[in-house]
């Protein structure tokens, strides 16, 4: 029995000898856990990204200068056109008829003018008779004063006579123009790309014109309008080059050049915008007006070039871990956008090093200088293992 109890207390004596053991171990080399990324050499681009709209470099909007129910349509959705194409037809029957009425109005203005032509002619001739009568003294003043005065009348009649002519004559002309406006052309060359009208609807052009058809003129050249932040806008510059991609061909990229950066501003929920406008050359005809545009300008591009991943400089170490490790938190450089600080992985221990960097795009940054070459693992994280549970095994 005592050589069992014996036995038992050198067990527990040595069990608890490698507990301490492997405590005081661990205590002084904490085993840490580092997610690292490489260094490496590849492209940089910097790009600037907005969302646009695609559409015609020239749209016109045909509308109807007269009201009257529409009587024909002989154009449809995607029809070609060529200018001063017919498109539709109003009924003219009512336009028909205020041009009849002012023809009539007119033959009765010539007619009325003709009368009072001839009278101012009659009355003149007997003014001039009254004239060598006075002279004679074979006439009293007062007949020679009425004589005087039908002629003045008659050549005022003459003068209102034309003044109505002309009112007929204008009059005439608008509704001989107004009848013509019930035949309705196109005024470009190009597509249509809406028809807003059905035969027998009836447009009204009373306050302003209604629009029948929207026509692109040519939907082999194209433009994206898209919306540029504030802050991005002052990077871009006429002439440079833009992709885009749409949903219709997720896959396929579509290139354009920035025609125009417009100065006037668009605010929506406090976030302002400018429209940039991209030339686009659409002649395989696979974009269509209305789609949205996911647009990336070039800013800058650095070809074979050293680079570090934006996680390693967004990493900041875990100050107790690294007391752990026994490695003292230098203050680091004061950080601006070409002054970076990463942790590189040398002999398992993390090592801080000064970068200088260039462009980014987004998840690669350009290195312009410092202690880093192609191949070194970036520090991007880093953990302790959970607490052991300890035993024999």
């Amino acid at each position: 029995m005592r050589k069992l109890v014996l036995a038992l207390l050198v067990v527990a004596a040595l069990v608890a000898a490698v507990v301490v053991a492997r405590r005081r171990a661990d205590a002084q080399a904490p085993q840490i856990h580092y997610e690292t990324a490489a260094a490496d050499r590849g492209p940089v681009v910097y790009t600037v990204t907005a969302s646009g709209t695609l559409s015609a470099l020239v749209t016109v909007q045909v509308g109807a200068q007269v009201s009257g129910r529409v009587q024909e349509i002989l154009v449809d959705y995607n029809s070609p056109v060529k200018a001063d194409q017919v498109i539709a037809k109003l009924d003219p029957l009512l336009l028909q008829a205020a041009v009849d009425q002012a023809h009539a109005n007119f033959l009765t203005a010539q007619s009325t003018l003709k009368t009072n032509t001839a009278q101012a002619r009659n009355a003149t001739l007997q003014l001039e008779r009254s004239k060598r009568l006075l002279a004679q003294q074979l006439m009293a003043q007062s007949d020679f004063d009425t004589t005087q005065a039908n002629a003045d009348v008659a050549n005022a009649q003459v003068d209102a006579a034309k003044s109505s002519l002309e009112v007929a004559t204008a009059t005439l002309h608008q509704a001989e123009v107004n009848l013509g406006y019930a035949t309705i052309t196109s005024p470009i060359d190009g597509t249509v790309i809406s028809r807003n009208v059905d035969v027998g609807q009836t447009v009204a052009a009373a306050f302003q014109a209604p629009v029948l058809f929207l026509i692109a003129k040519d939907l082999r050249q194209m433009q994206v309008d898209t919306s540029v932040a504030e802050a991005d806008v002052g990077r871009l510059t006429t002439g440079m080059s833009a992709t885009f991609t749409v949903d219709a061909y997720p896959g396929e990229p579509f290139v354009g050049r920035v025609r125009q950066i417009r100065s006037s501003p668009t605010t929506v929920q406090n976030v302002v915008t400018y429209d940039a406008v991209i030339d686009v050359n659409n002649s395989a005809l696979k974009l269509k007006p209305g789609m949205t545009a996911n647009t990336s300008f070039v800013v800058a591009r650095r070809d074979n070039v050293l680079r570090v991943p934006n996680a390693a400089i967004r990493f900041q170490p875990d100050q107790k871990l690294f007391q752990q490790l026994g490695i003292t938190l230098r203050p680091p450089v004061t950080e601006t956008p070409s002054m970076k600080d990463v942790w590189v992985l040398r002999n398992d221990r993390p090592v801080l090093e000064h970068l200088t960097v260039g462009i980014s795009d987004g998840t690669e940054t350009e290195v312009v200088g410092g202690d880093v070459q192609a191949g070194d693992r970036l520090v991007v994280d880093m953990s302790a293992p959970p607490a052991r549970r300890f035993g024999l095994f």
